[in-house]
């Protein structure tokens, strides 16, 4: 391609969304990876784009609900320029309720969220109904949010890089010729770059394992009990995630804790007692030391940008994400959260 207007190291999620957006204001981007796309965090398999509470609301909640109320319509034009599917659908979530402060505590919720959430979405306190794919409450009440939505990993970064081929990027794997603005996307490698010669780290990586069943769910509600996310994908799998591991020795392996979550997504919803699990997975998502995501200029490195720290919330968040950047980097307009901001991290 002619001389990019924009690099943007790294294909994962955050990569790709800032390659797209920039691509859809008519720059000429590359992108260069130096595995393959989706190498890290962004390969896997669970995909859960569910928002903050809707309480003590700050510029960060009100970041993350606008993306996810724009994420049909964004992902929608990523599969109509491109061909691929990214296989998201905005399918809601249960939650059980597990005493009577925590129905007190939905119920504020549910009112507060009639204001916070634009009356775009809901988040309501159901009956329990017995249903199977239904959590156990103790209390026989449920919280449903109509919010909540699912992607498959893959499926979504494969879509994303159809739509930048479509539309005229360029993929890049291994060493490629860098110019102008640089955009590094790098995840937990890209932390650990940033941390070099720092008084303390900016962040680092937290392992996660997940597994995948063998059964269709792709029309229900994601269910979320004990710390677990059970989300039914568009491929007929259900995915299951994931441990939070500060420490490791191998970042790719699986283990007991895997089995253990395995074990306690069938006691959830026993309908998955049978149901084969079709892939183990494991890898590092990277976690700025602020937990929020990490935007803006590299200190002491012109015309160099981050955009890292997604732990959790990247693919929810990568529509906002993007946008940002590019109005920062081919715009020189500052449009971020200032919880995003790089400097929350040094």
């Amino acid at each position: 391609m002619a001389t990019p207007d924009l690099t943007v190291h790294g294909a994962g999620i955050f990569g790709l969304s800032i390659a797209w957006a920039a691509l859809l204001r008519g720059a000429r981007v590359r992108v260069v990876e130096v595995s393959h796309p989706g190498a890290g965090s962004s390969g896997g398999i669970v995909g859960a784009l569910a928002p903050h509470v809707p309480e003590n609301w700050n510029s960060k909640k009100a970041f993350q609900l606008d993306c996810l109320l724009g994420a049909e319509s964004w992902w929608r034009e990523v599969h109509e320029t491109g061909g691929l599917d990214p296989l998201y659908a905005r399918t809601g979530r249960l939650q059980p309720v597990m005493d009577e402060g925590g129905l007190a505590l939905a119920l504020a919720r549910a009112e507060t969220a009639k204001e916070l959430w634009q009356g775009r979405a809901e988040w309501q306190v159901i009956a329990a109904t017995g249903a199977e794919w239904e959590p156990h409450s103790p209390t026989g009440w449920l919280i449903h949010d109509t919010l909540t939505a699912r992607l498959h990993p893959r499926a979504a970064g494969a879509a994303l890089l159809a739509a930048i081929k479509a539309k005229g990027g360029e993929l890049v794997i291994g060493a490629a010729e860098t110019v102008g603005p640089q955009v590094w996307a790098t995840g937990y490698a890209g932390l650990l770059d940033l941390s070099q010669g720092r008084a303390r780290a900016v962040g680092g990586g937290v392992k996660g394992q997940a597994a995948s069943f063998r059964f269709d769910a792709a029309s229900l509600p994601q269910v979320f009990t004990d710390g677990l996310h059970i989300i039914g994908h568009g491929d007929g799998t259900v995915a299951i995630g994931s441990t939070s591991e500060r420490e490791w020795t191998d970042a790719t392996s699986t283990d007991a804790q895997l089995d253990t979550l395995i074990a306690k997504a069938r006691a959830a919803l026993p309908c998955l007692t049978d149901a084969p699990v079709i892939e183990r997975w494991a890898g590092i998502r990277p976690r700025s030391r602020s937990r929020a995501p990490m935007l803006g200029a590299w200190p002491d490195r012109p015309g160099h940008f981050i955009a890292n720290g997604g732990f959790k919330i990247g693919f929810g968040m990568a529509s906002g994400v993007a946008a940002c950047m590019v109005d920062l980097v081919l715009e020189g307009r500052d449009t971020m959260p200032a919880e995003f901001r790089v400097e929350r991290s040094l």
